[in-house]
């Protein structure tokens, strides 16, 4: 990496208690670094059976995955202007996109909330996949850390 070029870190953000850990983990690092931060949230339309739910008229996933991203950055950064976070939403399966986006990246975090049958002995699926997948580095944060 060239002198003048940042770190750059990818946080996925799904407004879960554990990825605001995570952007919040971000944002201490990049204080300390002068990395930049990219905040993502994947949004994907539910399915049933493997086929698409039929989508309540007027719902646009895409603007509110947008709108829910927007509203976790804001707050998390409460008006801070000293740290610029990039906002990015998108479309698909969450940890297909966030490895897929990782080749671009220096570090990833990603929170965990564990769901699975053993809930708070593992990570959660995402925070696996992306810990056995990514192209970089993966910090994991949980909730309740």
């Amino acid at each position: 990496m060239a002198a003048e070029e940042r770190e750059r870190v990818l946080v996925g953000v799904d407004g879960s208690p554990a990825s605001t850990k995570a952007l919040r983990w971000a944002m201490r690092y990049a204080e300390r670094t002068g990395a930049s931060i990219d905040a993502v949230h994947v949004w994907q339309v539910p399915t049933v059976y493997g086929s698409p739910i039929e989508i309540v008229p007027g719902e646009s996933f895409a603007e509110s995955g947008q709108r829910a991203l927007e509203g976790t950055v804001d707050r998390e950064l409460g008006g801070r202007t000293d740290l610029e976070v990039r906002r990015i939403s998108q479309g698909g399966y969450p940890p297909k996109v966030l490895v897929e986006l990782s080749k671009d990246y220096d570090l990833m975090a990603v929170g965990s909330r564990g769901q699975g049958g053993l809930k708070g002995a593992l990570v959660g699926s995402v925070s696996l996949r992306c810990v056995t997948h990514a192209a970089c580095p993966v910090v994991v944060v949980r909730a309740d850390d």
